[in-house]
């Protein structure tokens, strides 16, 4: 159907009564969409395993939806994307657009980037300098060798060739850093600073591009006056605007309860009004947007709620329609022959040898190592939307032809491409466990010795809400008589492809990412991290703080990192699903891709980990204690036997000495099936395949039945379900400390297929994390980390030269633990 934009209906009658709703508006708009997102998205999908950010996904997408792939069938052109609907997707598109580039200034913090020092300046200011002149001398090369680019005037074509070789993508290589964990280290806080700077500086070239090329051959004063009114309407944003932002973001902070509706649309107004003012100046709509973005203040919280209101429309429907757009006029046959391919590598050589080249010079001057510089200059060579901005700009304007416009979108494509797979060659950081560590509590805290040795631990949150439950179940633990605590608290936050992730990676960055030392002044501090500090005033314990900024597929590579680096004894690690409150509904599953990263550290883990189940923990039962000790939390440890379970036992030895804690250590026996088969408790207990491991656990009870500080009391059971589920749904205990360990079938513990919830936890813990047979307390399940063959050798000849000094303990009546 041929038809004129201007008769175009919006929406059809449908199709029982003739219609075909692709030729009309809106319908097609839908239709446009679902295409343009299944196609990105499966991109997105098959490039996850090459670590590719998501906008090379996109950029492909697009393309092969225009007339270098799909498009060259004429039937689906003319069927789903005609003509006349091309103001229309470019219109929506430039909405998102307009809203994308509000994000991107948002996510630069000038602040910051002031802070950032000389040396992160100067590598930025080379980072575009040194492309900005091999574009000058490419840009005489095209204009004679490609054809129709003659009649655009040179100093145009050369200032968009000059931003598009220059231009570093600020929210792509966050994203990037943030993948290859390079943000922690020297290479990509440096990179990070100067990619801010060049983002800026690459604005602020694009600004009086787009003012030349639009004023083409017309007056020069026409130009300087564009200028002169885009100073004025900068000064007048920053101002005039910011102070009142200031105002508004005071407002909506976390000290209220609600934020006003009407600020929110104050501010999606603004944006719109801000992108209509640039472009009656005469420079694009999305500079105001990126301005007004500017003065959105960075320390509240206001911007990170603005953000949630419209990132994932923005970017996740809106944007990808921009990609399409692009896509639509990039057409890769318009390169054909060896002098149009022999161009394309020569733009691409000369972009990176001049990104690369004079980052890397800089930086070695700088003193940075030359494999950092190396990697610095690759890093700061990354392309993106930017960049396609860029060029749709010039295509827009008619200084960049089709050809041109295809040549350097793919030099965007491959510079943006090549950039994880070298930098994973060129410096690759020693993130992994090089070796098995095998701390553990057991090791550090001897069964007889009162050592001063600090105990270190790693407790990872995911929330504000896991902080009371983990404050109270460390406090439980605190026992500064036997051995001082050190604890390190990590927040880990799921890295998306959304703007508050950047702004998460900035605020960590300014604060000191990866540790936390201490708070900007007027700032609002982190609310974990402030409760954290409160209670290591209080209670003299020594606090780190780090925020882990990953995705969930690498998120173990953190925490196992920082165990390793910081040699701690156990990780204490939040369940998956939180406690909402009593009922059948308490446990709410937050988000199973945690479950996955949980299972992964307890696989990997260089020392014991510890998954703690809250069911509120220190506070959220309502039971009754005794009037002389109101704050009392009733403790019990179930042994069946097992490295694990004597893992809990050192644990639950820190608990001993708590004034406010009452320990139980409940061990199960197994019933003999005969009369004749009973005999002395070391026959009864669970069948150990180690016999040094029964040996072991024989040695560890007999210390514990002497201990007068706990209670300790022996069931013989026939059934383990049966007895671990009435203690569970009983209120007797707030906490269980079980193993993970495996123990023997015979006893009855086996569970239906169907009830096996949380293999990970081991069958106990299983059965207490259930979250359909009302289980009361809160549980933590702990596995030891086990020693390779040659530590269990050494193990076994420390545990004989220990056994006699237990003996004499026993003897003289001094309960150790």
């Amino acid at each position: 159907m041929h038809s004129n934009s201007t008769t175009i209906k919006t929406s059809s009658d449908g199709v029982w009564q003739g219609d075909n709703p692709l030729n009309h508006a809106f319908p097609l708009l839908i239709v446009q969409t679902t295409l343009v997102l299944f196609v990105s998205r499966l991109l997105a999908f098959l490039l996850k395993p090459l670590r590719q950010p998501k906008v090379i996904a996109e950029i492909i997408g697009g393309i092969l939806l225009g007339p270098s792939a799909l498009g060259r069938n004429k039937q689906f052109v003319h069927l789903v994307f005609p003509s006349w609907s091309t103001p229309i997707l470019e219109s929506v598109a430039s909405i998102g657009l307009l809203f994308f580039l509000f994000l991107v200034g948002l996510e630069l913090d000038l602040s910051s980037i002031r802070r950032s020092g000389k040396r992160a300046f100067t590598i930025a200011l080379a980072g575009i300098s040194l492309p900005f002149l091999f574009g000058a001398g490419i840009t005489f090369l095209l204009r004679k060798a490609i054809h129709g680019e003659d009649i655009v005037g040179y100093g145009q074509l050369l200032m968009f060739m000059g931003v598009a070789l220059s231009i570093t993508a600020f929210p792509v290589l966050a994203r990037i850093l943030a993948e290859l964990k390079l943000l922690t280290t020297q290479v990509g806080e440096t990179a990070m600073a100067a990619a801010a700077f060049n983002d800026v500086a690459a604005w602020i070239l694009l600004a009086p591009t787009v003012a030349i090329s639009g004023s083409g051959h017309k007056s020069p004063l026409v130009f300087i006056w564009i200028l002169i009114s885009s100073f004025a309407f900068v000064a007048f944003m920053l101002f005039l605007i910011r102070p009142i932002m200031n105002w508004v973001a005071r407002k909506c902070s976390s000290e209220h309860d609600f934020v006003n509706e009407a600020y929110i649309c104050l501010t999606l107004v603004g944006v719109m009004v801000s992108g209509f003012m640039t472009d009656l100046i005469g420079i694009h709509a999305i500079f105001g947007a990126f301005v007004f973005g500017l003065t959105i203040p960075k320390g509240g919280d206001f911007a990170g709620r603005v953000i949630k209101r419209i990132e994932d429309f923005v970017s996740g429907l809106l944007l990808p329609l921009y990609f399409a757009s692009s896509g639509l006029k990039t057409d890769v046959a318009k390169i054909y022959g060896a002098e149009a391919w022999g161009l394309l590598v020569l733009v691409i050589s000369t972009a990176c040898a001049g990104k690369i080249l004079g980052t890397f010079l800089v930086a070695m001057l700088c003193m940075i190592p030359v494999r950092d510089s190396l990697a610095l200059g690759v890093l700061m060579n990354t392309k993106g939307l930017v960049e396609l901005i860029v060029l749709n700009i010039g295509k827009e304007k008619k200084v960049l032809n089709d050809e041109i416009f295809a040549i350097l979108v793919l030099m965007a494509l491959f510079t943006t491409f090549m950039t994880t797979p070298t930098v994973m060659a060129i410096y690759k950081p020693l993130r992994g466990i090089c070796s098995q560590t095998n701390r553990r509590l057991q090791r550090q805290l001897p069964l007889t010795e009162n050592t001063q040795d600090e105990l270190r631990v790693l407790a990872c949150v995911h929330g504000p809400e896991n902080v009371p439950p983990l404050i109270n179940l460390v406090e439980s633990i605190r026992n500064p008589k036997r051995s001082p605590l050190k604890l390190y608290v990590m927040h880990l936050v799921e890295l998306t492809d959304r703007s508050s992730s950047i702004m998460m990676v900035q605020r960590a960055r300014k604060n000191g990412f990866p540790f936390i030392n201490r708070f900007c002044r007027g700032a609002t501090p982190d609310q974990i991290a402030a409760a954290f500090e409160a209670y290591g005033q209080v209670n003299c314990v020594n606090i780190r703080h780090s925020i882990a900024i990953s995705a969930l597929s690498t998120m173990q590579e953190d925490i196992c990192h920082i165990a390793q680096e910081k040699r701690v004894a156990m990780i204490v690690l939040p369940f998956h699903k939180h406690w909402r409150g009593e009922g059948e509904e308490a446990m709410e599953n937050v988000n199973n891709g945690w479950r996955m990263v949980n299972h992964s550290v307890l696989k990997r883990a260089p020392c014991s980990v510890a998954v703690f189940v809250d069911r509120g923990f220190g506070g959220g039962l309502k039971q009754e204690v005794e009037p002389s000790s109101p704050t009392l939390k009733r403790v019990c440890i179930l042994f069946f036997g097992g490295s694990d379970d004597r893992e809990a036992l050192v644990l639950g030895g820190r608990m001993t000495e708590h004034p406010a804690v009452s320990l139980t250590i409940l061990r199960f026996l197994e019933k003999a099936k005969d009369e004749s088969m009973k005999q002395s408790h070391s026959s009864s207990t669970v069948p150990i395949n180690d016999e040094r491991e029964k040996e072991i656990d024989e040695t560890t009870m007999a210390i514990w039945r002497c201990n007068q500080s706990v209670k300790y009391e022996e069931k013989v059971v026939d059934n383990i379900t049966e007895e671990v589920l009435k203690l569970g749904q009983s209120r007797e205990y707030e906490l269980v400390i079980v193993g993970k360990g495996q123990f023997s079938s015979s006893m009855g513990a086996e569970l239906p297929a169907n009830q096996i919830e949380h293999a990970e936890l081991g069958p106990i813990g299983n059965i207490l994390a259930s979250s359909d047979c009302g289980i009361v307390p809160s549980v933590l399940v702990i596995q030891q980390d086990k020693p390779n063959a040659e530590e269990t050798a050494t193990s076994r000849m420390v545990h004989d030269k220990h056994v006699t000094t237990i003996d004499a303990s026993i003897t003289n009546n001094e309960p150790s633990v």
